[in-house]
């Protein structure tokens, strides 16, 4: 630590009215600090734009936080990070922690205390004393696939999600379907609204009249599919093509299908949203919209490493393409 650090912290611990015992126990993450306290130091920290360069070792991994934990998908992301890491000499540490929108007040304390060389977290966006609590210990993050909306200076990953809605969509357009409905996630995360608003503008551009009751939000499990498809299949008038917004979904959908005695594609074309491993042994096989899963976790990794050597990343958002890949869940209406 040098002469100029130990006067800003100092200064620091004077204005926070704390020792300077107290400001080294809240640079290294130790939890018997006062809540109260401790948000006062590290707002006087941020103010001062102070880093931790000394200190405690840095721990050699890259930490990757999921709000939980699905299997297929989560997968692809974990590879994704996993292989970035792996090519720089480090390790890869999975935690879960939280709800969807922000890791939990627990994680947070804990990562102060493992100091990672950088952090990729699946959540909608970190809250502003969470960031400068990262920032102030010079560990860098971004957030993949990103449910809401992060702010201007939160590195992301994401997909092109409107597009994918649009080309799921345009695609049962082309095979004569009208009566289509869409199934998406929590109305509250920005992937399912833009998923929609993408099937919306499909369905605009082809002169179609979108009902109602055709939109149903949910979320990205089979349950949620299954269920949301059920009520959809009960209408008076129910579609003759869903599209889905997650495989997942898809899988539900499908279930509810055969369960009313309908065909997959003969009755009901559907098409799911990832492209995870599970479409491809479904039966029949998904058509599904592509989402670069993999990559995205690479992405991240990269960016929080570029961070983490000083430099400063090319763009924070980064939003990736989608494409669509045809299986054997869709076919021509009447077919």
């Amino acid at each position: 630590m040098t002469d100029a650090q130990r006067v800003t912290l100092a200064q620091i611990a004077d204005e926070a009215g704390v020792s300077l015992a107290t400001i080294s126990k809240v640079l290294n993450g130790r939890t018997d600090v006062a809540a109260s306290t401790r948000a006062r130091v590290e707002e006087h920290l941020a103010r001062h734009g102070y880093t931790r360069r000394g200190g405690k070792q840095r721990g050699q991994f890259i930490e990757l936080v999921f709000h939980e934990l699905e299997s297929s998908w989560s997968m692809e992301v974990i590879e994704g990070v996993e292989e970035v890491a792996q090519a720089a000499g480090l390790s890869l540490v999975l935690t879960v922690s939280g709800s969807r929108h922000e890791p939990g007040a627990d994680w947070m304390q804990g990562v102060l205390r493992r100091r990672p060389v950088g952090v990729v977290m699946v959540f909608s966006d970190i809250a502003a004393p969470n960031r400068e609590k990262l920032q102030s210990r010079g560990i860098p993050f971004a957030i993949v696939d990103p449910a809401g909306d992060p702010a201007p200076d939160v590195p992301s990953v994401g997909s092109a999600n409107w597009s994918g809605g649009l080309m799921a969509t345009r695609h049962l357009i082309e095979l004569g379907h009208t009566r289509i409905a869409a199934i998406t996630g929590p109305e509250d995360m920005m992937c399912s609204l833009a998923r929609v608003d993408g099937y919306r503008s499909a369905m605009n551009a082809a002169g179609l009249p979108i009902d109602s009751a055709w939109i149903r939000f949910g979320d990205f499990h089979p349950t949620g599919g299954e269920a949301r498809a059920r009520e959809l299949l009960a209408l008076a008038e129910p579609p003759t093509a869903i599209f889905a917004g997650s495989d997942l979904q898809a899988l539900g959908a499908i279930a509810a299908a055969r369960a009313a005695g309908l065909s997959v594609p003969g009755d009901l074309s559907v098409v799911g949203y990832d492209d995870i491993a599970l479409s491809r042994w479904m039966s029949p096989q998904l058509t599904t919209v592509h989402q670069p899963l993999r990559r995205m976790g690479e992405e991240a990794a990269r960016l929080v490493l570029r961070m983490a050597e000083g430099r400063q990343p090319d763009t924070l958002r980064m939003d990736l393409a989608t494409h669509l890949v045809v299986r054997g869940s869709t076919a021509p209406l009447g077919d």
